[in-house]
């Protein structure tokens, strides 16, 4: 018998009223093992994608999809989201009130997993004229059919947030002991796979032994290697023990770049694919004779008429929707620096150490630059080398240990940065205010938060409302008054979609925020379209900051 929606609705249910991450694991894994694999496959992408952009569905049609089939007014909905707090909640409560159960819907067949995942299908594939109409159509016909319970989530899906703390760390861990999988070895095959469900059926069908034996799936990216931060040069000597690698950091977007039988393919740090916002790079790729069957990673900027590197804030309109802005930035030129090589003629090169992949990168490309290196052990050499990446209008430079493999996904200590400025935080807009005077419309007054690992949730650790464009207030506006979550007057809490970069003078202690910390004079620096929430600073980096500041401030 096939798997109903209903079900993993119910498991959904139970997961939102645990506290404890183990018992978390322990339901999860339970239910993924009596799954057959079509179904576990759907289970996980129902739990861990972000279908919004996928389904493009508007507010004001799935409110209408909703309403039409339950026959209930907008007084009805927002009477309801004030007393619950979230959309899927409301939906529920509006339908328990008018009794509402399976028996009395249009259909007494049980809505399959196998069966959602065909309408969901049908409504990410509605495209161009009339798409509108298709999507509200089938959405009508999709909630028509579904119990209160069932209506909770599946709204939650549609808007991308099933609000439960399930993350893919959490799904991996079931998965390793649902199928009796070492944990680390299904890591890695998740790592090389690049596809969370696909990387479960194997563990499902073939147990070890096909988690041992995943490869690369060439034109499917692979998990970036991150860099952890240092706060000076010495730091990084005293803490290496030895040479280093000292390459320039770049202020630009990080690409992955895939080359198979004549195909390219890029994708954005954040595993995206953004062939089609980067013609210039597919075209300076296709220059390259020696560039096939191969993965490389490098760092696409943007330059002035004078080949000075402008602000990553301009390479970002590329990845946006917003025309206007797109069609201005691709008027930018576009240069490409290359910096790693994952795969080789076909094959995988993540546990050659680093000194043996550049090499082999170097020996690839004549016309496309290797990001500058000085590899050395010398306090002052190392210096000046930094301070030359700073005068050049870089950020600063990476620094790597010579033997260091290449770990996808995982943010070490082999890799570090050193930036020219206190470091900024990647933060989270989870609520805001709407601001005075020419700003009365707009969102403009923001909540930032860290992730907090141990809960999985966000932590408040400033407000701020500087930085950003008037542009970039009203479009950051349209986007947070759709993720709305709760209103308080002008106040707003919403979803956590939205990643920026900040910076800020100082880390404070503050009784202000449940963090206990507070940003002194935060501002946004860019919004960091590049990135998932998952991929946010944590509250251990802010308190790592504070004690190095207070370390300091104490031997002056």
């Amino acid at each position: 018998m096939k798997e109903t929606f209903l079900r993993l609705c119910e498991v959904y249910e139970n997961i939102g009223r645990l506290n404890s991450r183990s018992e978390v694991i322990e339901v999860v894994a339970g239910y993924f093992k009596d799954l057959d694999s079509k179904d576990l496959k759907t289970a996980i992408r129902l739990t861990t994608s972000d279908f919004r952009e996928a389904l493009n569905v508007s507010w004001a049609t799935l409110l209408k999809a909703l309403k039409d089939p339950y026959k209930f007014t907008d007084g009805d909905f927002y009477k309801a989201f004030n007393e619950t707090g979230d959309v899927g909640s409301a939906v529920k409560s509006i339908l328990e009130s008018r009794r509402l159960s399976r028996q009395t819907l249009l259909s007494a067949n049980p809505l399959t997993l196998e069966e959602l995942d065909s309408v969901l299908r049908e409504v990410s594939e509605a495209k161009g004229s009339g798409s509108k109409y298709k999507k509200l159509k089938v959405l009508k016909g999709l909630f028509s059919k579904a119990s209160p319970l069932e209506a909770k989530y599946l709204v939650r899906i549609i808007l991308g947030d099933l609000r439960i703390g399930v993350k893919e760390g959490i799904i991996a861990k079931a998965l390793s002991k649902a199928f009796h999988i070492p944990y680390e070895a299904l890591e890695k095959a998740l790592m090389l796979s690049g596809d969370l469900a696909e990387t479960a059926v194997v563990a499902k069908t073939y147990g070890v032994n096909g988690i041992m034996n995943v490869r690369y799936n060439p034109l499917s990216p692979i998990k970036p290697m991150l860099a952890s931060m240092a706060y000076s040069i010495k730091e990084v000597l005293d803490e290496f023990k030895g040479k280093a690698a000292f390459e320039y950091k770049l202020d630009g977007a990080r690409v992955q770049i895939h080359v198979f039988n004549g195909e390219v393919k890029i994708f954005s740090r954040g595993l995206k694919d953004v062939t089609s916002s980067l013609p210039e790079v597919v075209d300076i790729v296709k220059g390259e004779a020696k560039l096939k069957s191969c993965i490389v990673e490098g760092e696409a900027i943007t330059v002035d008429f004078n080949g000075k590197p402008l602000p990553f804030q301009e390479l970002m309109h590329r990845f946006k929707r917003i025309r206007e802005v797109e069609e201005e930035a691709r008027k930018l030129p576009i240069k490409l620096y290359l910096f790693d090589i994952l795969v080789a003629e076909d094959s995988l090169m993540i546990d050659e150490p680093y000194i043996k992949r550049r090499e082999n990168l170097i020996h690839r490309v004549e016309s496309i630059p290797v990001v500058d290196c000085l590899i050395t052990q010398n306090l002052d050499e190392a210096e000046d080398f930094y301070r030359r990446s700073l005068e050049a209008g870089h950020e600063g430079v990476v620094a790597k240990k010579l033997d260091s493999t290449y770990h996808p996904g995982i943010r070490g200590r082999e890799w570090l940065k050193v930036k020219g400025t206190l470091d900024a935080l990647d933060l989270v807009i989870v609520g805001g205010e709407y601001g005075y005077g020419r700003r009365y419309k707009w969102i403009s007054d923001y909540f930032l938060a860290a992730l907090d690992k141990v809960t999985g949730s966000f932590t408040v650790i400033g407000k701020t409302f500087k930085g950003l464009t008037d542009t970039e207030f009203e479009n950051l506006t349209k986007i947070l008054e759709g993720d709305i979550v709760k209103k308080e007057r002008r106040r707003v809490w919403v979803n956590p979609r939205i990643v920026v970069e900040v910076a800020y003078n100082e880390v404070q202690r503050s009784q202000k925020y449940p963090s206990g910390f507070a940003l002194r004079f935060a501002r946004i620096v860019r919004i960091r379209w590049d990135k998932k929430v998952e991929e946010a600073d944590t509250i251990d980096k802010v308190r790592e900051i504070y004690f190095r500041q207070f370390e300091r401030k104490a031997s002056i």
